[in-house]
């Protein structure tokens, strides 16, 4: 059976390599056209739906993925110009409840993407070799991370709620 929390499974890290980075950056670049094209044609009815009992809604994660990679962009760019700068955790389940989320269309979210992952991109495929070494400090986790560990992660964050998405529309036949 289908793991409908993990459906792509769960984040691996990976060594550094061209290829890699590579699918990485493609993964974000493209991950706007992904979403939109996942919740094409959705009524309100189907935004409102879980993508699984107990989880968010298909308009809460287009919401979701928006404020995450906001706030990836915002780490890289610390991470980048800061020696090892401490991170802002956030409150992922709080932020799905504000009224941002509960009101506006995800066309705002989708549009937001589309636009964040053009500068982000930009700075990704600028980064040097030796710069995805450079580390953010989580304080929640109590560790440094790299730049490359979180180019892995969001590469990995678009995949899997993409996913989540698609795999809800597989399962209701829409």
């Amino acid at each position: 059976m289908e793991d409908v929390k993990y459906p792509i499974g769960k984040y691996q890290p990976q060594p550094f390599s061209a290829k890699q980075l590579e699918q990485w950056i493609t993964d974000i670049k493209y991950l706007p056209n992904h979403l939109e094209n996942s919740v094409l044609n959705l009524d309100e009815h189907q935004l409102e739906t879980p993508y699984r009992s107990g989880g968010w809604t298909v308009k809460q994660l287009v919401h979701h993925v928006a404020d995450s990679h906001m706030n990836a962009y915002i780490r890289f760019k610390l991470g980048l110009t800061e020696n090892n700068p401490v991170i802002k955790p956030y409150d992922e389940a709080a932020w799905a409840l504000l009224s941002d989320t509960s009101n506006l269309p995800i066309n705002v979210s989708l549009t937001l993407l589309f636009a964040l992952h053009s500068r982000w991109v930009m700075v990704l495929e600028n980064i040097q070799e030796a710069e995805w070494n450079r580390t953010v400090f989580h304080p929640e986790q109590k560790k440094e991370i790299t730049l490359w560990h979180l180019l892995g992660m969001y590469a990995w964050h678009s995949l899997h709620h993409t996913a989540h998405i698609t795999a809800l529309r597989q399962r209701m036949n829409w």
